[in-house]
């Protein structure tokens, strides 16, 4: 997955994230305002407020803006809270005037969270709202379209990526395998395809005579 990189400099890591941390779950927030992703993220590296944030994404596009191995202040729970020391932070944009920009936001940014989580081997239960950590109402637009609606989009995306690391598995064959399959493959025993799959007769008995003809030439 693309992800433009805009990053806080060092020399204010004591404003915005302070902190080493190691990420154990993900907050989501809305920004409340109409900024892309790449001008929230640089008005956040700008200034001077105890104001930040991991990654923000809009329509388009997913910026970076702090280190997942830095904290960020986003959570309102505090110096040392939960979600400020152990929450990975993504603001979704547009959520101010909402409309075709915010809902095409939330569904880059469930694609985005689906990423993490598999990253991560996290479930979805490791995707918290802002509202967990301080009772603030964020993310306020996705809250009002709900919450669980979102979170199946996430798992409906993690769900997809899990699908294709399936059919990818079934194509490749298992380490113990993996040499006598390439011999099969380089003598024309087997055409190299499906080395996971379950085995027709009519296969069996294709294959068995390739071998014989192999073994026996005339």
């Amino acid at each position: 997955m693309n992800i433009v990189q805009n990053f806080v400099s060092p020399s204010k890591y004591n404003i915005k994230c302070p902190y080493p941390m190691t990420p154990e779950f993900i907050v989501v927030h809305n920004t409340a305002n109409d900024a892309s992703a790449r001008n929230e993220i640089a008005y956040m590296i700008s200034n001077n407020n105890q104001v930040s944030f991991h990654y923000a994404v809009d329509d388009k596009e997913i910026v970076q803006g702090i280190l997942e191995n830095r904290n960020a202040w986003h959570a309102g729970d505090g110096a040392n809270g939960q979600g400020n020391r152990k929450g990975l932070s993504i603001e979704i944009c547009y959520s101010k005037s909402g409309g075709q920009r915010f809902i095409e936001a939330e569904k880059l940014a469930a694609k985005f969270i689906a990423f993490k989580l598999k990253e991560k081997g996290w479930g979805i239960n490791r995707v918290k709202k802002h509202q967990d950590f301080s009772g603030k109402y964020c993310p306020h637009r996705t809250l009002d379209m709900g919450w669980q609606r979102f979170l199946n989009m996430a798992q409906a995306e993690l769900n997809a990526l899990k699908g294709v690391d399936k059919v990818a598995d079934k194509n490749t064959p298992s380490s113990w395998a993996k040499e006598a399959w390439e011999w099969a493959k380089k003598e024309g025993i087997t055409d190299g395809t499906r080395p996971k799959d379950t085995m027709t007769r009519e296969e069996m008995v294709t294959m068995l005579h390739r071998y014989h003809k192999k073994v026996f030439p005339k």
